[in-house]
């Protein structure tokens, strides 16, 4: 197989070198060029034909932004990888970018004493990300204990809480089903989303601004209330806890699972002991296998499991994984997911009653 040939966009002469350095040096990847502009990184493109670009969000000139714009109306399909700050600012651009099509983001090495450690923050997580972007990782071996077939069948249970687990693509993935969850939507939301403090706040607020319900980023001992949306904080993980007829929030800082912190598998471990037969739970796109073994633990309980198609996933590596582990009730596409989620929320409940009218005469 050949390796991904990737073209790094910055105007930062040492950023470009340590990004060269450390990917010349990775097998399976080939440096195809670097472009310290937008302007120069367009030209080069026809003619170095790269399998993936890393392009920095903040250049004078075309910026990154400006940049990613024409790429997508070029090469629509073009994987890209932003590289930003890890600062509010930064954050936001992100986020921006991410809703323009860019398939993942990297912050900068930060706190690095030397460029060899800074060199092995990059391989630690950029290899990764331009390997699953190019197709290149197998789905992860995931081996959660088998369902019974008696806990195999979609559930008929009354749905409780809605569990949400996603990592790369996953802010533009929510953005298609949050918004689309109804105004008085009858059951909470707990979403984890694989990003750093400051982003999950601004995804929140994003979300917020565009959503019928109510989006927050989680907050320790909050009360969990119907037709309402958390998010994780970024370097926490969440779970959910009963204090007598109330559901909590509570926020730890244990050691990350499957390299995360906040993790799927954490939240899903928690919301299967406290609601048992009545969550929904559903996995988005996102790399690696983050809550594949959450997903068993909901489905012993009786709980249900969505996962999104391969087909509109940007990377398929979570949901892959839950249904490799055979731990998915139904595999549905991203325009799908929100219809089947009310549909399955609003099953088993009555609908409430609609108010008489007075008619004057």
């Amino acid at each position: 197989m050949p390796p991904v040939r990737v073209l790094v966009v910055d105007d930062s002469v040492v950023v470009r070198k340590l990004l060269s350095e450390a990917l010349a040096s990775t097998p399976g990847i080939q440096l195809a060029g670097t472009a310290s502009s937008g302007a120069i990184a367009l030209a080069k493109i026809p003619q170095l034909n790269p399998d993936v670009i890393t392009l920095d969000i903040e250049m004078p000139g075309l910026n990154g932004i400006e940049t990613l714009r024409e790429i997508r109306k070029l090469y629509p399909k073009l994987p890209v990888i932003m590289f930003s700050t890890l600062t509010e600012h930064g954050a936001a651009i992100t986020l921006e970018a991410l809703s323009l099509g860019a398939s993942d983001y990297m912050t900068k090495p930060t706190n690095s004493a030397t460029l060899a450690s800074a060199m092995e923050q990059v391989r630690d997580q950029l290899v990764a990300k331009i390997l699953a972007l190019a197709g290149r990782i197998p789905l992860a071996a995931s081996t959660p204990r088998s369902l019974s077939p008696a806990k195999s069948r979609i559930g008929t249970s009354r749905i409780d809480i809605l569990a949400i687990g996603t990592s790369t693509g996953g802010p533009n993935a929510l953005a298609e089903v949050i918004p689309r969850l109804p105004d008085g939507f009858p059951v909470p939301v707990v979403v984890v989303q694989h990003m750093p403090r400051v982003f999950t706040r601004l995804l929140a607020e994003r979300l917020n601004s565009k959503s019928h319900v109510p989006v927050h980023e989680a907050e320790l001992g909050r009360l969990l209330e119907p037709g309402h949306v958390w998010i994780a904080p970024g370097d926490h993980h969440m779970t959910v806890v009963r204090r007598g007829r109330q559901s909590l929030l509570e926020l730890n800082q244990d050691p990350p699972e499957n390299s995360c912190r906040p993790a799927v598998d954490v939240l899903f471990r928690s919301v299967a002991q406290t609601y048992g037969p009545n969550v929904l739970a559903v996995v988005m796109t996102g790399m690696g296998s983050d809550g594949a073994r959450g997903a068993a633990h909901i489905r012993e309980a009786g709980g249900e499991v969505f996962v999104q198609d391969e087909a509109s996933s940007v990377v398929w590596g979570m949901p892959g994984a839950v249904v490799q582990a055979q731990c998915a009730n139904k595999i549905c596409s991203l325009s799908e997911l929100s219809q089947e989620i009310v549909r399955r929320v609003s099953a088993g409940r009555v609908p409430a009653p609609v108010p008489e009218t007075t008619v004057r005469t």
